[in-house]
């Protein structure tokens, strides 16, 4: 039994989610690139359950697999090994066209870089993931400015993201992620490219999204202001799970939390 396997345990009390499903699981999941004396190994055996209705914080260093555990869970990427269970859906049992309809349906995704199409206004930002979803548009236009509402920024829907500050376009990113109203929110440094205020409005932002919609989001983040927002912190290092802690268990310094960056 290697170091990763000893780590693998979460501090947990069997009742601590007793009330809720667990909507993702990974069991013994790997994933491997390239063969042989190259091989690079992003992910050992990574075993863990993330519940409906939660939020949590991924964090590690640079290099520990977590863009590579976030693509896995995505189901943007396959595993080498082991198995991803969405609502207990083997994801790797799933054809083109049904993960097609699954990233579509069931899981929201902001990337660290925005990903907003430049020509576009706001609006139409936020309806695209809604066109291939088959909504009608005056259904899309109306779900898309209530979206824009919700994030705060209802009164710039007809501005594109050159006319928008960093924190404008990351709300406009996070209402285009709920357009089709996803179970699961997956977030890839939110606040990476904001200032401290802008990033810590953002974050609370997302947090008003889990609470009020019980959207389960999971934040790949260094931001340590998020762990005071979450219910979980997960720390994944060298492709495994080293722990994983309830918020409450912390013992964080407020300062720490309020602006430091790692």
């Amino acid at each position: 039994m290697n170091n990763h396997e000893n780590n693998r345990k979460q501090p947990e009390t069997a009742d601590y989610f007793a009330s809720r499903a667990a909507i993702i699981r990974t069991l013994n999941l790997a994933k491997i690139y390239g063969e042989g004396d190259v091989a690079t190994h992003a992910l050992q055996g990574v075993d863990c359950v993330i519940y409906r209705g939660e939020l949590i914080a991924v964090m590690g260093p640079s290099g520990s697999g977590k863009s590579t555990f976030f693509n896995m869970i995505g189901a943007l990427d396959s595993p080498s090994k082991g198995r991803i269970l969405l609502d207990e859906v083997d994801v790797a049992q799933l054809s083109a066209v049904e993960l097609a309809f699954l990233r579509c349906r069931k899981i929201g995704y902001i990337f660290q870089g925005f990903n907003l199409i430049r020509y576009m206004t706001a609006l139409e930002n936020v309806t695209v993931p809604m066109t291939f979803a088959g909504v009608p548009p005056e259904a899309a236009r109306k779900r898309g400015l209530e979206l824009l509402d919700l994030v705060g920024i209802g009164d710039r829907w007809e501005h594109r993201p050159i006319e928008m500050s960093g924190g404008q376009q990351q709300r406009v990113a996070i209402a285009r992620s709920m357009a089709n109203q996803p179970q699961i929110l997956l977030a890839d440094e939110p606040t990476a490219n904001l200032d401290l205020a802008t990033g810590e409005s953002i974050l609370g932002t997302l947090q008003k999204i889990n609470k009020e919609r019980g959207v389960t989001v999971i934040c790949a983040t260094h931001d340590h202001r998020l762990l005071k927002m979450c219910d979980r912190i997960m720390w994944i290092r060298d492709g495994a799970v080293e722990r994983v802690e309830k918020r409450e268990n912390l013992k964080i310094k407020e300062g720490t939390m309020k602006g430091s960056q790692t």
